[in-house]
């Protein structure tokens, strides 16, 4: 063979290889993607159950005779709040994230203050429910954990898999971004304060 040959077909050969190369990360990069993207659309659900059930709550609390009504004020106005934030999940920044949890971590200090405020009412904790409504709030709130959870490992998973060689070259090239974790708002580490 001549060397003109044995160099083209070694370009070419190099060619191919990147070339499968770049489309192997590109196709592992969507995937994790849509992992990431998959993952925050469970956590809007679980967030979407806790807004559904607050209504059905309110109500029952209404009923107790006497009940603070800037405590199911703040309630409302919370659930609007957060109920009209939202994130497209194609631009999980931390930025985009933080508002979205500010606006849900002020839904839970309301919510927090209502089930202290209630427990004064044991008219109200001994209906059923109410104590159903508790439980399932409860429940809720435990589910919205696990799944932000599972949102930050496929975050993580995600913005690893970018970052290392040889994805990286590829990454910025095809528009994969850096994906923003699920963090707790600064205001979660104060307890809601509850006035008597």
């Amino acid at each position: 063979m001549k060397k003109g040959t044995i160099v083209l077909l070694s370009v070419v050969g190099l060619v191919l290889m990147l070339f499968v190369g770049a489309c192997s990360s590109y196709n592992s990069m969507v995937n994790k993607q849509e992992n990431t993207e998959r993952a925050w659309a469970t956590v809007q659900s679980a967030y979407q159950r806790r807004l559904d059930l607050i209504p059905n709550l309110v109500a029952t609390v209404k009923g107790a005779a006497n009940f603070e009504q800037e405590t199911l004020t703040a309630v409302i106005e919370a659930r609007s709040k957060a109920s009209q934030m939202t994130v497209d999940p194609s631009k999980l920044s931390p930025e985009s994230l933080q508002k979205f949890q500010a606006s849900q971590g002020q839904l839970s200090q309301a919510l927090g203050r209502l089930m202290v405020v209630a427990e004064q009412y044991p008219q109200l904790r001994a209906t059923q429910n109410f104590s159903e409504l508790q439980s399932q709030i409860e429940g809720t709130e435990n589910r919205i954990k696990v799944e932000r959870d599972q949102f930050n490992n496929a975050v993580k998973d995600y913005n690893a898999y970018i970052r290392k060689f040889p994805q990286v070259m590829f990454a910025g090239l095809f528009g994969f971004d850096k994906k923003g974790y699920f963090e707790a708002d600064a205001e979660a580490a104060k307890a809601p304060e509850v006035k008597f």
